[in-house]
């Protein structure tokens, strides 16, 4: 009997979710859980779901009426799952990864597929596809791959560009050949390779056509990040007027908090209409530092993994767009200087660091990694991009839902759209 490698294995577990979307979403139901997200906790609670939407929720698991509410749906024995008691959340969402078992999302339809099937895994329901500096050409190429995927399948949102509009001052892991100004031409080159697709866009606002390139975005509807910046205070207060509406990855590549030199980060802070990315691995930014960022900005807080290809796979030697990376003890940095160059994080572990090492309100860390990336996006209500708004376990609200472990808030069950992914 041959016994299956686990390049096999989770080639044919990429294929099998890709497959899932061409197929209607069956009815199903959740009984007995323990439901939390960004509303609070809810015992007992139970999920009616149909054609990839939650169709009712409620709590008090009697018998009356959840089973005639089930029947009602056409959900029958067969369909309905006990929980035993397990934590009911909804899918998490990744507004900036770069990508997993060993493949990125700049490497064309087959490593979008496996990128997204090792987020999917473990929890990660639907994710914003980042993408590299390389190349304007290759970048332009490697959106337009996005796009066609996020044309045949709901859990790819789109893509973030991160570079090649940020500053050679803080470029981390990122090609100094490549970094340029957003002059114009450029701005509507990208825009005419994303065709829709583009989510959002890091950006130096200092740079000399940053702030025409930020206001230029955000009217083609695409979010600009402020990061990979040497702003100081007063150029980031006026990039977010200029339209700048996320701060890519917290304390990173930027200017630190000093207290006669504030920079970037309290404009962001202090911002209502500002979102900020936080990578909660306690490598990146280390638990003391983490603990305070998580009080800065509730409810706009937003867990991110900056992951890349080597995420959920062994230490090793990988790529970053064009550039050698050495993983060590679970940590990447760039071959030829040191760099940090990105991060193997899950979703699934930001939100259990979250709980059971820094102490964070189990409401709250979901909300982080749900309805908060969900908001950057207009994903939380209407819109023309999802099937239905995400980040709740909500009647209306697509069918993006997990069980958790009460223990460890480790991934036991997946469902996208209302398809059984794990």
């Amino acid at each position: 009997m041959t016994t299956m490698t686990t390049a096999e294995r989770r080639n044919q577990i990429a294929a099998r979710i890709a497959d899932s979307f061409t197929h209607r979403a069956s009815a199903f139901a959740i009984r007995n859980a323990q439901r939390i997200d960004a509303r609070g906790i809810a015992e007992q609670a139970w999920v009616i779901c149909e054609n990839g939407v939650i169709a009712e929720t409620g709590a008090d698991d009697t018998a009356s009426p959840f089973t005639e509410l089930a029947e009602s749906h056409g959900i029958g024995s067969a369909q309905i799952i006990d929980a035993h008691g397990q934590l009911l959340v909804p899918g998490y969402i990744d507004i900036h990864a770069h990508g997993a078992w060993g493949n990125s999302f700049d490497d064309g339809p087959h490593g979008i597929a496996m990128a997204r099937a090792g987020h999917m895994m473990h929890g990660t329901t639907r994710q914003v596809c980042s993408l590299i500096t390389n190349p304007f050409d290759v970048m332009a190429r490697n959106l337009r791959n996005v796009r066609d995927a996020m044309r045949m399948r709901p859990d790819i949102l789109g893509a973030h560009l991160e570079g090649p509009f940020i500053s050679p001052l803080h470029k981390g892991a990122h090609d100094p050949a490549c970094l340029c100004d957003p002059t114009a031409d450029r701005v509507d080159s990208l825009l005419e390779a994303a065709d829709g697709c583009l989510r959002q866009i890091t950006i130096a606002p200092e740079l000399p056509h940053g702030m025409t390139a930020i206001a230029r975005f955000a009217r083609a509807g695409v979010v600009p990040a402020v990061g990979h910046t040497d702003a100081d205070y007063a150029t980031a207060v006026r990039a977010f007027d200029a339209g700048a509406r996320l701060m890519t990855h917290l304390f990173n590549a930027m200017p630190g908090l000093l207290h006669r030199k504030p920079g970037p980060i309290p404009a962001a802070v202090e911002d209502p209409r500002v979102s900020i990315e936080l990578i909660n691995d306690g490598f990146h930014v280390q638990n003391p530092v983490l603990r305070l960022a998580l009080g800065f900005a509730p409810q706009r807080t937003v867990f991110i993994t900056d992951a890349m290809a080597a995420t959920d796979c062994p230490d090793g030697a990988y790529k970053l767009g064009g550039l050698d990376v050495r993983v060590t003890d679970g940590h990447a940095r760039l071959v030829s200087n040191g760099a940090i160059a990105g991060s193997t994080l899950l979703l699934e572990h930001a939100v259990q660091r979250a709980v059971l090492e820094l102490g964070m309100a189990p409401a709250s860390a979901v909300e982080s990694a749900t309805l908060s990336p969900a908001r950057v996006f207009g994903f939380d209500r209407a819109n023309p991009i999802t099937d239905a708004p995400l980040g709740l376990v909500a009647p209306g609200y697509a069918a993006d839902l997990l069980l958790l472990d009460a223990a460890t808030w480790s991934v036991q069950h997946v469902w996208c759209a209302g398809r059984q992914q794990r």
